[in-house]
């Protein structure tokens, strides 16, 4: 096994973390890191070595994330609402609705601000996040922060 793909490997929980975030569902994004690794490896040739791999790996993962919500592979129809005035929480279950609650109010970010959240909540530092987005490092860090603003601003309500 080559040093990239063993390093690869490694990226494996962080890649995992960050598709977490961008589907809210862990089947779900199981099958994005799969299918994000699965890219990765494919295209192994076409890494610069002296790049940064998990900015590079975890773009992959995001881009993979667009492209199959543009798709539309997970959607599900439920006219009239039925299937979801069946459902009910259970008090085990509180946990789970907090985290639904929290993963909402990050879809409500403004993109900029959400991505650049999400990689810094990855493991990226500011330097690392500011590089994969191609933005200047202050950039980032007041995207960040407006972000983090705006979460709490959001989970207060709740």
């Amino acid at each position: 096994m080559s040093g990239f793909q063993h390093k690869l490997i490694e990226l494996i929980p962080v890649m995992r973390a960050y598709a977490l975030f961008l589907t809210g569902q862990p089947s779900d994004a199981d099958d994005l890191v799969q299918q994000s690794l699965e890219k990765a490896w494919k295209a192994q040739d076409r890494y610069e070595a002296d790049t940064n791999l998990k900015a590079w790996v975890l773009t992959i993962v995001r881009n993979t994330h667009h492209n199959n919500w543009r798709q539309g592979r997970r959607t599900v129809e439920d006219p009239g609402g039925r299937a979801a005035g069946r459902m009910r929480l259970e008090e085990d279950q509180v946990w789970s609705a907090q985290i639904k609650d929290v993963a909402a109010a990050i879809a409500e970010l403004d993109p900029d601000q959400r991505h650049a959240l999400l990689l810094i909540t990855a493991g990226l530092s500011y330097e690392e996040a500011a590089t994969a987005c191609a933005t200047p490092l202050r950039t980032m860090q007041s995207r960040v922060r407006r972000a983090r603003a705006r979460l709490t601003l959001l989970l207060a309500d709740i």
